[in-house]
């Protein structure tokens, strides 16, 4: 098995970390009120319905199990939390795929308006659907899939407290997590190969350079608005090829970012902005989405529930000098039904179409509950019509189809 990132530097930090969850579980569990364990178990398939663009990709269907235990412990004060939530999938056709992680593994301490955290964590911020420019704490876990909602845990103390005037977050973060990438045998990658253990960063710290970020958040009437700033090390590699061209070398820069989130809520309406302001890739830039969902509510006398989301999305860096992104001038538009049943049936349709070019990122998403512990998803994801110069361009016969199932304990 592989570890995420660089797992020499990781292993011992997570040994530790485990070790002194351990040590603390222990004498903890006499005194405890609520120990609760789940998680699930699940096996997937993922079919790849072209020819690999490249040497050396595989083709047809790629097959993998995961394992996802969560276990979490209250005390009879409620006090103090301890959660813990590893990760692993093992891959048959792809070995960087084959990974595994500490999602979670901190304690947590309540005393009236503040709290207290430290360990691994994984925490999101933003409010839109097709990208959450925001969400920077923690580092994309790329090899799970091509939307960016899988995160590698982040190592931190993070205190905060809510007051009636809102609630503000302060994160120090040691330990930086290097973004995972396909292999050779991948799909979902570029033509040419990454050059792992050879990273480029530009604090002499490296890894260790401490990251640190500040939030504020509150809800206010029918709005629901967050600012934040980071500084540290972007999440986001530039992958400049070496001499010969035959590698793609991560580069990690410093960076400054401020970020904003709204939601405005309005009877079956709600408007959704994110946008962000960075410097450290190059000259400063822009990038923000915003738009809205509408719902109608019980379609045609039933249950079922219909969203309809329009999202414009805009990055202003330049490609040249900050790492690349798929979403320069794109329109995201798309259809939640959610059937509101029994079985919590759900299915997403969307697109993403490039103004420019005309390339289209097509994607479907659906679950279903099985009974009381199975449950089964399904999702789609085709690109369609890609212009040669479009940063998809690299992953165009790379469309799939990715089935589930997990078993809940």
């Amino acid at each position: 098995m592989t570890m995420t990132g660089n797992p020499s530097p990781l292993l011992s930090p997570l040994r530790g970390l485990m070790l002194a969850a351990l040590a603390w579980l222990v004498p903890l569990s006499t005194s405890a009120e609520d120990i609760r364990v789940s998680g699930f178990v699940a096996t997937e398939a993922r079919w790849f319905v072209e020819r690999p663009a490249f040497a050396n990709q595989m083709s047809g269907l790629q097959g993998s199990v995961i394992l996802n235990p969560e276990f979490r412990l209250k005390t009879k004060n409620r006090a103090d939390r301890f959660n813990l939530i590893p990760f692993l999938r093992v891959d048959g056709r792809d070995a960087r795929r084959t990974h595994g992680d500490i999602r979670e593994a901190y304690w947590l301490h309540l005393e009236d308006e503040w709290e207290v955290l430290v360990g691994v964590n994984t925490v999101f911020w933003g409010v839109t659907e097709s990208r959450h420019l925001v969400n920077i704490i923690n580092q994309t876990d790329a090899v799970e899939d091509t939307d960016e909602e899988d995160k590698l845990g982040q190592t931190m103390l993070n205190l905060a407290t809510q007051q009636d005037w809102g609630r503000v977050e302060v994160y120090i973060m040691p330990g930086f997590r290097e973004r995972t990438f396909p292999g050779k045998t991948g799909r979902l990658r570029l033509p040419e190969k990454i050059a792992f253990g050879d990273e480029v960063y530009e604090s002499d710290l490296k890894q260790a350079f401490p990251d640190t970020a500040l939030r504020y958040s509150h809800a206010l009437g029918d709005w629901d608005i967050g600012a934040a700033v980071f500084h540290g090390t972007s999440r986001e590699p530039r992958l400049e090829k070496n001499a010969t061209g035959t590698l793609r070398i991560p580069h990690y820069d410093i960076i400054s970012q401020l970020g904003i989130d709204l939601q405005y809520t309005q009877d079956a309406w709600l408007w959704k902005f994110e946008a962000i302001g960075r410097e450290g890739h190059g000259d400063s830039f822009l990038a923000a989405v915003g738009g809205f969902e509408y719902t109608l509510f019980q379609i045609n006398e039933t249950d079922a529930d219909l969203g309809l989301l329009v999202e414009y999305l805009y990055d202003g860096r330049d490609n040249n000098r900050a790492p690349a992104t798929f979403f320069k001038d794109d329109v995201f538009v798309a259809a939640r039904l959610a059937l509101n049943d029994t079985q919590d049936t759900e299915m997403l349709a969307g697109a993403v179409i490039d103004r420019d070019d005309g390339s289209t990122f097509f994607n479907v998403e659906f679950s279903r509950r099985l009974g009381d512990a199975w449950k089964i998803e399904a999702d789609a994801r085709v690109l369609l019509n890609v212009d040669g110069g479009n940063g998809f361009a690299p992953l165009k016969e790379d469309s799939f189809v990715n089935v589930r199932l997990s078993r809940f304990f």
